[in-house]
């Protein structure tokens, strides 16, 4: 008797089911103080962001009791926080976040952790650097970005000062996280990119790039940075995450739960749930470079205790304003909510 799987569909449609099943018990356990929210994210379609999209996608938001508005800030626009008359109440980006808009009078938390390594990597373009040999060679050249001042942008920062190579030594450019990206690299508009997957991925299997510096495994991160650097996360200002427990709770366990669904989820998996337009024409790469980024998701959402000195001391490297300021890293983040949503679903 041979076994068919399941069409897209139908896949959905059952897990939606599932989470639909799940939903009265998750709402007699806490019930939001806001149920409707509205939160921005700096490129759902990257791979450091695949835990949200799981869980927008398979219903997991809805199971707790939440109707999320997600506004994908397409194109690499600047990585999202709460800036004044913001409509959105939640974020999805980069951790450092925190830590800037700190520097600069603003409190913004992480309630819950996506990726335990930033998964972007550096590479270098084989038709306008063939005789490339050492980062020094960038001096003079153009480093395309996700946006300036996104994570993309703070990572070939670092990477650079490691090797004593300065910001104004080089020109960044924004050139987005999706099809733009690959154009900038293809055309020759830049000499190196700076991004993450699957975009990176595709470059390299084409041989567009030489990777020269990666942060898209643990180990790649550790070399990088010098300790555990938290990277995608889910944060609120901290008066939001105070006003509404609740709310940050069953928002925190929705993406817990999609983190545990991606601890066992294969390639078919994937590709009944995350929207097509994610692969950019490329499944085979988009599914490769998943199977890449599999140990960089984080398993639980817990971040690191470590972690946020690492990523202030990666910030303070290049950045004045970050150095020159007091950074309370306890007000950056918190476990609270994701252990709760840990011991729950068993992460």
């Amino acid at each position: 008797m041979s076994i068919h799987p399941l069409p897209r569909r139908t896949f959905v449609a059952a897990a939606l089911l599932a989470a639909g099943l799940q939903a009265t018990v998750s709402r007699a356990q806490i019930k939001p103080e806001r149920t409707r929210l509205n939160l921005a994210v700096d490129g759902e379609a990257a791979l450091c962001h695949l835990p949200l999209t799981i869980a927008d996608q398979l219903g997991f938001f809805k199971a707790e009791g939440l109707d999320v508005e997600i506004n994908d800030l397409v194109g690499g626009a600047r990585s999202p926080v709460a800036l004044p008359g913001s409509v959105s109440d939640v974020f999805a980006g980069a951790f450092e976040n925190t830590i800037h808009s700190q520097a600069k009078g603003q409190m913004l938390q992480s309630i819950v952790l996506q990726g335990r390594a930033p998964q972007i990597a550096l590479g270098i373009s084989t038709h306008n650097m063939p005789y490339y040999q050492a980062l020094a060679d960038l001096r003079g050249k153009k480093i395309g970005v996700a946006a300036l001042g996104a994570p993309s942008h703070m990572v070939a920062n670092v990477v650079l000062a490691r090797a004593g190579v300065s910001p104004n030594e080089v020109h960044f450019v924004g050139i987005g996280s999706s099809g733009g990206a690959l154009w900038a690299l293809r055309s020759g508009q830049i000499d190196a990119i700076c991004n993450t997957d699957p975009i990176m991925g595709m470059l390299e299997q084409k041989s567009d790039i030489r990777i020269v510096s990666d942060t898209r495994t643990l180990k790649g991160a550790l070399h990088v940075f010098g300790g555990a650097m938290p990277a995608a996360c889910i944060y609120a200002p901290l008066e939001f995450v105070r006003k509404y427990p609740n709310t940050v709770q069953a928002l925190t366990n929705a993406i817990v739960h999609a983190l545990k669904w991606l601890q066992t989820a294969g390639p078919s998996d994937i590709v009944k749930v995350v929207p097509e337009s994610y692969f950019l024409g490329d499944r085979a790469a988009y599914l490769a470079a998943f199977n890449m980024a599999r140990e960089a998701i984080s398993p639980d959402g817990l971040l690191p205790e470590a972690g946020p000195q690492t990523a202030l001391t990666a910030l303070g490297s290049f950045d004045p304003q970050v150095k020159a300021a007091r950074i309370d890293l306890g007000k950056t983040y918190t476990n609270d909510f994701a252990r709760r949503a840990k011991e729950r679903f068993r992460a």
